[in-house]
């Protein structure tokens, strides 16, 4: 399985911006995405992207102030994450392997990071 390192949480006030990373051996061979969990709520796929970044996914949530990247050279994927809000406020993770479409981000392998904590006040 692939290990994943996920970095870069934190805490902000609403309208701030953070930037998240992830790093994994062997990434660059994978579709790579980002996905939170927010307490009492299941986790879901906000935001994927294709092996050389030529495909992106964002759930409507993030559309607009959130990017995904990557540098499959130092072997990095990376959220940046502007004009946050409240409602931001969750675990994220990185996953490998993902498959994606128009409408959906989804883990197929089932590998996870152990998660970074963003924390969003008002």
């Amino acid at each position: 399985q692939v290990q994943l390192l996920e970095s870069g949480g934190g805490s902000v006030q609403a309208g701030g911006s953070l930037r998240l990373s992830c790093t994994a051996s062997g990434l660059s061979y994978y579709h790579m995405g980002w996905f939170r969990q927010a307490p009492g709520k299941e986790r879901e796929g906000i935001s994927c992207i294709s092996v050389y970044g030529s495909s992106t996914y964002y759930t409507n949530s993030v559309k607009g102030r959130f990017t995904i990247s990557r540098d499959n050279a130092k072997n990095t994927l990376y959220l940046q994450m502007n004009s946050l809000k409240p409602e931001d406020t969750a675990m994220y993770y990185c996953a490998a392997g993902v498959s994606f479409s128009s409408t959906y981000c989804r883990n197929d392998l089932g590998s996870w990071g152990q998660g970074a904590q963003v924390t969003v006040s008002s």
